[in-house]
């Protein structure tokens, strides 16, 4: 089965489901502080997940792009990607357990026509703050799985979320498959067995956790589910690894027709880092919201990606032509466009911006590796090179443990790999624990504060346009109880009198007291009535368009899933606190209502 087949297969199972299709919306998160990156399919859907009614309706399906780094360390083995698809349905309030395990169970078993000999689940054991999911177990049951095959975990395996420190949450049902091709599956389902691969995840909002850290039940029980593309394609076609299936095939074909070093043995992991992380690079640059590599947020974490693929293609020794100076990324970029050309047609649009920023970042990175090897050069090792100053050449120069080992074997030396990972890890508990510490609040939380934030931000875009023109346009945003962020297209540093201006427009729309509306509409009517939208091609045949003010005085209308004020009288001040660039071409702003 290809990937277009199975997009087309999933969509069409839950569309006979009554499920309204909705596009993949962008890799970057609207109004969500929790997170950099669209890490599932329910991160855009979370207003309608509080409560909000979707214009599309109570059942939604779609594939979603997604971007993942926290397990970066694991790029590279048979299961884990940077850039994968979800893909998931959806009951806000609609459907409950019954329903969403028996059409997964349909689908895999009917649709997909995969064994239940080689199908295994888990559901949630239970504790203090919820009960055992017996009820999942029994469905499952009735479905025709054996009890041997269905196993109870612990939170820390079968309950998601909160992403943040509120928000909706609940149990899962987590479906796995056995890879092995050549050995049949075990008949008692052991979940520590890194054969059975996780493919499926059923999950069920049926509380919210509030901050003093108590369970409540929700007052709109959810069902949000995933299915794993790269995992589930490679099953289909009996391969053990998602690197193997036409996603990553072609390129890894390309980046073997231009590496030394083959792929197999010690460089196949290489092969596969460099394919990911291309990808992923690619991802983020082709997406809706184009994000540029730079030291901030989501832009690092791209030239962080960039600058690794650079670094293991030369472990691999990956010519740059026949002088070893030509550019080679931009074949690689045309073999991932290639494969996603039918399902995300804009990577085609922005293939030379894709591969300009690519290029931009590996001179850059290339200069300061140059730097590396000098440090390197000085280290006065006789027999070992400590593991301290290899994580130092890691840290400053962006080594990999790789180069700095096969740099040492070239001058007779060996280096202290074992202090090198104490290092790295005392390192990244650090860096989680800071990151912790950026993302405090909850996922996109709908209190008070917040809502009056994100109505203020669509008053401060109208206040952008009107001082610096027609050609300002909201490029995302970040809001959480206690400030707004807010990125829009801009070359130039604001005057300390515009933002003045914006400041003054905003707060007089404040003080007139005009009213916020909401209405359903197609997108046609909406771009008939001017209504701004930040990535159009996110949104279904229906929208919701709020609007502030009304007959002749309408200062902002925009498509918007919400929440909103209900008057701007209530906003109180607003106050911009800084202004600074975010990315090329880019300009961020950090706003405060006092």
């Amino acid at each position: 089965m290809t990937s277009s087949e199975l997009r087309s297969k999933f969509l069409e199972f839950y569309k006979s489901k009554g499920h309204a299709i909705i596009p993949s919306a962008s890799l970057i998160p609207e109004n969500d502080p929790s997170v950099l990156f669209t890490t599932a399919g329910m991160h855009p859907l979370v207003p309608f997940l509080l409560g909000e009614k979707h214009p599309a309706g109570k059942r939604l399906a779609d594939v979603q792009k997604c971007i993942r780094t926290g397990d970066i360390d694991d790029v590279g083995d048979d299961t884990h990607c940077t850039f994968f698809e979800m893909l998931g349905n959806w009951s806000l309030g609609d459907y409950w357990k019954e329903e969403a395990i028996k059409w997964s169970f349909e689908f895999l078993t009917k649709e997909l026509e995969l064994s239940l000999d080689r199908l295994a689940f888990t559901c949630f054991e239970g504790d203090k703050d919820a009960p055992k999911d017996e009820e999942s177990a029994k469905i499952w049951l009735s479905c025709g799985v054996k009890k041997e095959r269905i196993a109870f975990l612990p939170k820390e395996d079968n309950w998601w979320g909160p992403a943040g420190k509120t928000g909706p949450c609940g149990p899962d049902t987590e479906m796995f498959y056995w890879k092995l091709n050549d050995t049949p599956a075990p008949k008692v389902f052991d979940p520590k067995n890194k054969n059975w691969v996780e493919i499926w995840n059923d999950v069920f909002m049926q509380y919210v956790k509030d901050e003093d850290g108590n369970y409540i039940t929700a007052k709109q029980k959810n069902v949000d589910t995933g299915m794993g593309m790269e995992r589930t394609l490679a099953i289909l076609n009996g391969k053990e690894n998602n690197y193997e299936t036409e996603l990553f095939l072609p390129i890894i074909k390309k980046i073997s027709e231009l590496a030394k070093e083959k792929y197999e043995g010690k460089y196949v992991k290489v092969y596969r880092i460099i394919a990911d992380h291309i990808k992923a690079a690619v991802m983020m640059i082709g997406d809706d919201k184009g994000i540029t590599p730079s030291n901030k947020d989501s832009g690092y974490v791209l030239r962080k990606l960039i600058r690794r693929a650079v670094r293991y293609s030369d472990i691999i020794k990956m010519k740059y032509g026949e002088l070893q100076t030509e550019f080679v990324f931009d074949t690689i970029v045309d073999a991932v466009i290639n494969i996603y050309k039918n399902a995300y047609p804009e990577l085609y649009i922005r293939r030379e911006l894709i591969i300009s920023e690519i290029y931009k970042e590996e001179v850059q990175f290339r200069n300061t590796l140059q730097k590396g090897l000098r440090e390197f050069e000085m280290l006065r090792a006789t027999e070992n090179i400590s593991g301290k100053d290899a994580f130092n050449l890691y840290q400053t120069y962006g080594f990999p443990i790789e180069i700095t080992e096969e740099l040492a074997k070239e001058k007779g030396l060996k280096v202290d790999v074992e202090e090198f990972n104490k290092e790295l890890k005392n390192h990244q508990d650090l860096s989680r624990t800071a990151s912790a510490g950026v993302f405090k609040g909850g996922l996109a939380d709908a209190s008070e504060e917040t809502t009056k934030l994100h109505t203020a931000a669509h008053l401060m875009l109208a206040g952008l346009r009107k001082v610096l023109g027609a050609d300002v346009y909201q490029k995302g945003s970040n809001i959480t109880a206690e400030r707004l962020r807010f990125d829009f297209s801009w070359k130039e540093k604001m005057t300390s009198g515009q933002i003045n201006d914006v400041e003054n427009f905003v707060n007089d729309i404040i003080k007139k007291d005009l009213p916020v509306s909401c209405e359903e509409m197609t997108l046609e009517k909406a771009k008939e009535l001017n209504a701004m939208g930040v990535f159009e091609s996110k949104y279904g045949e229906k929208v919701k368009v709020y609007t502030v003010g009304q007959g002749n005085e309408v200062v902002s209308r925009e498509i918007c899933g919400g929440p909103h004020v209900e008057h701007t009288g209530i906003l109180g001040k607003f106050k911009i606190q800084k202004e600074e660039s975010s990315s090329s071409g880019v300009r961020r702003i950090k706003a405060v209502l006092e």
